[in-house]
Order: structure tokens, then C-alpha cells, then sequence
């Protein structure tokens, strides 16, 4: 995610989101490097654990596309598909029969700020400190970045939720931290690691970036297959 993960664009730094000295370059080759993009296709990794149970793996492509449109195509165990238009949030699993549909302001899926990579918004929308992760990076020339959130009750995490639109999308489900590797050479994104209250990760781990690729409009809208269940709510799914 921020994902994001997060909030990503060639913006001006906010001196008041708390960005460590060391971290602002890392930060503005991110920004910078998903700045110009319209649209952006990449394979993913997802990893999901808690402490109850062990790690649970998904695999697929993800699309992006401006303004505020993505599609996750869940290619392995089992084909499921999570998608945005801008304004709706769609997550389909053929085997259940069902999908599940919420305003995407209001969603607190994980995947959702991730959209941000071709929007507006700042990873300071989402953090309140950025700096260096204390762990070095696994793989060789990539840096951590750590971002640690803002307030729940602070004024500007209230005026995002008031004001947020297609741009200022926020996830709504708490997090202790979130651990964004960036190559430092280029500026891509290579991972997502959200770290929740109660031991639970989310991990996005992202290779082969295109951009710019002629996608077709089709592929961010859905149309829920006949015979299947709307299911309406806020709640994201992991």
C-alpha cells in the first residue's frame, strides 16, 4: 500500500509531516519517480500473517491508472480480483459467488492509498514522522523507509477524512508502521510492509514496473456477473 504506500507525487515536502533529513532524498526520488506517470503495470506478492496463523501468499498484476483507478488481478492459490474506478471499490472472488462494493473514501483496505502512485497526494498525507528504517534493506541498494502515522484525533488527519476525494484517498485501518523499500538509485517502489496492532503484516512486494502502457478503460470498471451477491459495506478484505 500505502500504501502505498504510499501517498506518492512530485509535491513540494511539508517541513511539518516530521521527514527526517536523511530521509528527504529517498522520499523525493519516490515522489518523483511515479510523478509523470498516467498509467503503471507491475507483479505483486502479497503476504498476509497474524499471530494466530502462518503466512498466507497471493500473487498477481496490478494496474494502475490516472485519475484514481487500479485493478489487482489475484492470479495464484485462486483468481480473485480487486478494483477501483475512482469511486467504488469492488473485491470479486468467482469461488464465493460474491462481491463486496464500498465507496472508495471510505474503504480501509490497504490497496486503496496505494492508487496513490499516480495522484496528487504526499506521503505526509499519511505520516506524521518519515525516516530511516533502523534495519538495513535486504537487498542491496534499496533503502527503508519508516513511517510512523498520524493521530487518529489529530486536525489533520480530520480535515483528510472531511476533505479527502479521489486524490486524498486515506486508509482507514489503524497501523503502528509502515515499511516502504525504495531502490535509492532509481526511486521505484519495491515494497509495502504494514505493521498492525495484534502482530498482523501486510506485505506488498512489487517487481517489474511499466508505465505508461495503453490500457483500455474496460479494464477499471466492473460489472458484477449475474447471479452474483452485492455485498455493501466499508469494511476492505485482505
Amino acid at each position: 500500500m500505502l500504501a502505498a504506500v504510499l501517498m506518492l507525487s512530485g509535491g513540494v515536502l511539508d517541513a511539518r509531516s516530521g521527514t527526517a533529513p536523511e530521509a528527504v532524498p529517498i522520499v523525493r526520488a519516490l515522489e518523483s519517480r511515479y510523478h509523470d506517470a498516467r498509467t503503471l503495470k507491475a507483479t505483486f506478492l502479497e503476504r498476509y500473517s497474524d499471530a494466530r496463523q502462518s503466512s498466507r501468499l497471493e500473487s498477481g498484476t496490478v494496474y494502475f491508472s490516472r485519475p484514481g483507478r487500479m485493478r489487482w488481478d489475484y492470479e495464484a492459490p485462486e483468481k480473485k480480483l480487486f478494483i477501483s474506478d475512482g469511486k467504488t471499490v469492488w473485491f470479486y472472488v468467482p469461488s464465493d459467488h460474491t462481491v463486496s462494493r464500498s465507496p472508495m473514501r471510505e474503504s480501509s483496505d490497504w490497496r486503496t492509498p496505494l492508487v496513490l502512485l499516480t495522484g496528487n497526494a504526499k506521503l505526509s498525507q499519511l505520516c506524521d514522522q518519515i525516516d530511516l528504517a533502523p534495519q538495513p534493506a535486504a537487498t542491496p541498494g534499496h533503502v527503508t523507509l519508516q513511517c510512523l502515522p498520524r493521530g487518529e484525533n489529530s486536525a489533520a488527519r480530520r480535515a483528510q477524512k472531511q476533505d479527502a476525494g479521489v486524490d486524498g484517498a486515506s486508509p482507514l485501518a489503524p497501523f503502528d508502521r509502515v515499511l516502504i523499500e525504495v531502490d535509492s538509485a532509481t526511486g521505484e517502489l519495491a515494497d509495502v510492509r504494514v505493521l498492525q496492532p495484534g502482530a498482523v503484516e501486510l506485505e506488498y512486494r512489487f517487481a517489474d514496473w511499466q508505465e505508461n502502457l495503453p490500457l483500455l478503460d474496460s479494464l477499471f470498471h466492473f460489472q458484477p456477473p449475474v447471479g452474483v451477491a452485492i455485498v455493501d459495506g466499508t469494511e476492505g478484505l485482505p
